[in-house]
């Protein structure tokens, strides 16, 4: 029904339990998804995460008769220095989100580019150093378990907010395992042109370092807004990623506030029709 390059992230339909969400993507056609794991914000998965509750998501989602593209998870404040205890708790959330990733048959852990803060905690540099740092160890870590580390390298409210940031992260991450994904959103809201976030982040990042992109519609200053309703060129924006080399996969992530809970799967269902269009 859509282009097999196009999932739905579970986040789209965060306000329901994780079977209700994954039933509600895959009656509208879906076959792959991305898998929100994030605290706060997507609850499908448990915190505190434990092998059998990773096993319990895989059979929901194999239940559902989907895929799972990736896992958008969260370790905590990457800019952010730990005593030993700290990074003791962190290292085994990450392995419990790696643990979740390869059972659920995910390609790769998303985890994010610092804190829900633009204001570094102890300078600029210092803490793109420390995030940095940390994503190649989780590359590390993750290639260890089977799995990619991806890393939403512009977003909107945390430390990478803007794509001067987004692009001295991706710096840092030269020759690392980390991928980046793009979230046209977030760029659009950020200021940026997708164009030039695109080109400027596959150049630094080499010709595969693009690995993912989330559609979502905004402007300046508002990530919110369903497909349609906001600014973001989509059109342009993939003939830029097929301009890049860019063979990956999109996904969905309509977190947008303009829409009613029940307008949610009519509004997935357009944008999908109107992306794969555009694919």
């Amino acid at each position: 029904m859509f282009h097999d390059r196009l999932g739905c992230s579970s986040i789209s339909f965060r306000h329901l339990s994780l079977r209700e969400a994954l039933a509600t993507m895959a009656a509208l056609g879906f076959e792959e998804i991305d898998l929100g794991a994030l605290p706060g914000v997507c609850d499908h998965v448990p915190f505190a995460l434990t092998a059998h509750d990773a096993g319990l998501v895989a059979e929901a989602v194999a239940a559902a008769g989907l895929r799972v593209r990736s896992v958008n998870g969260d370790i905590g404040d990457l800019n952010r220095p730990l005593d030993s205890a700290g990074r003791a708790a962190r290292d085994a959330h990450l392995d419990a989100l790696l643990g979740l990733t390869r059972t659920v048959g995910a390609q790769a852990l998303v985890l994010p580019c610092g804190a829900l803060d633009p204001r570094p905690v102890r300078g600029l540099g210092e803490d793109l150093d420390l995030v940095a740092d940390q994503l190649a160890a989780a590359g590390e870590r993750a290639a260890e378990s089977g799995v990619g580390l991806w890393t939403e390298s512009l977003h909107f409210y945390r430390l990478c907010g803007t794509l001067d940031r987004a692009l001295a992260l991706a710096d840092r991450l030269a020759g690392t395992r980390v991928r980046h994904v793009v979230d046209l959103s977030h760029v659009v809201a950020s200021g940026a042109a997708p164009e030039e976030a695109i080109a400027a982040l596959a150049w630094r990042a080499g010709g595969d370092g693009i690995a993912h992109v989330h559609l979502r519609d905004a402007v300046p200053g508002n990530i919110n807004l369903s497909i349609g309703n906001g600014s973001v060129d989509f059109a342009g924006a993939l003939a830029a990623l097929r301009t890049a080399g860019f063979g990956g996969h999109f996904s969905l992530e309509l977190e947008a506030h303009d829409l009613t809970h029940d307008e949610r799967p009519a509004a997935a269902a357009k944008a999908a029709s109107f992306i794969t269009d555009l694919i």
